[in-house]
């Protein structure tokens, strides 16, 4: 069977590779791995810097490594309940905003888990905003 793409010229791709390089993607496979992930697992710097507290965020106790345990888990605990098969999935994870001086309250964040090839078509996971994709 042919394909519409098969005889075409690749004018430009940009690998995993590359993107982690960049910081369009950040590593967060080692806490992955701890929350249950056996892929390689990447956060898009979007979801990055939303996890990375503010100084008013971590006056108010909030932590990186408290944050992305959240998103982890709770992308772990959406695979596992997932009704059906497929690469995409779609949670929600809490937040607590700071506003400029204190605390102003709770907000939900949808975030959408994406499995897919690497560089090299082994499996990765990559989990950022729907706007992200």
């Amino acid at each position: 069977m042919s394909g519409f793409w098969d005889d075409a010229e690749v004018i430009h791709s940009y690998s995993r590779e590359q993107a982690l390089a960049d910081g369009v993607l950040v590593d967060v496979s080692e806490t992955g791995r701890e929350a249950g992930f056996v892929w390689p697992v990447a956060l898009t710097a979007a979801l990055f810097a939303l996890v990375s507290p503010t100084r008013v965020e971590r006056e108010e106790g909030q932590d990186f490594e408290g944050r992305l345990w959240d998103v982890l888990n709770l992308a772990v605990y959406a695979i596992r309940t997932a009704s059906e098969n497929g690469t995409e999935r779609r949670f929600t994870v809490a937040f607590r905003e700071a506003g400029r001086d204190r605390a102003v309250g709770l907000y939900n964040e949808e975030l959408l888990l994406v499995t897919g090839p690497g560089d090299e078509m082994e499996p990765v996971v990559t989990i950022g905003f729907p706007s992200d994709f």
